[in-house]
């Protein structure tokens, strides 16, 4: 365990994948921000916070557009980035080189920020797209590196 502490390759992977994470984690907090100001909550509970009208918390209780796209984007960042995280761990240990390695971690932490950036700010398409799809080939690259090493044993 000691030996992979020490493997750069781990350690890239380590923090790119922390980047993700905290990436996807963040969103939560973007959709607390979005069900707050645009006044929009799923939950009866969640309307009682400083009003105790019935009437006045039912009408909280709604569905918004912009509260979904966010919710819809994380959705999406935990449909990619779990599956990069395990992945990425199982290719760190087939002994990639590490250039080839960053560039694999680095490709996919962008796709996932210019993913978000283009979900939540509604950019016209392919934009979205072509970000979700570079890091889904992304994971898919680092996949075949996975089986063809493990194929090869």
């Amino acid at each position: 365990m000691a030996h992979l502490i020490n493997n750069n390759v781990f350690l890239a992977f380590s923090t790119y994948a922390t980047i993700v994470v905290l990436k996807m984690m963040f969103m939560s907090f973007i959709t607390v921000y979005y069900r707050m100001t645009r006044k929009a909550f799923s939950n009866w509970e969640d309307t009682a916070m400083g009003n105790n009208n019935p009437e006045d918390r039912k009408k909280l209780l709604q569905t918004n557009p912009d509260v979904e796209r966010v919710r819809r984007c994380h959705q999406n960042d935990l449909e990619n980035i779990i599956p990069f995280v395990v992945i990425g761990l199982l290719y760190a240990l087939t002994g990639p080189d590490l250039s080839t390695a960053l560039l694999h971690f680095r490709v996919f932490v962008g796709s996932r920020f210019i993913h978000t950036v283009a979900y939540v700010m509604a950019l016209p398409q392919p934009s979205r797209a072509l970000a979700w799809i570079v890091g889904l080939f992304t994971t898919f690259s680092m996949a075949y590196r996975v089986l063809t090493a493990a194929l090869f044993l």
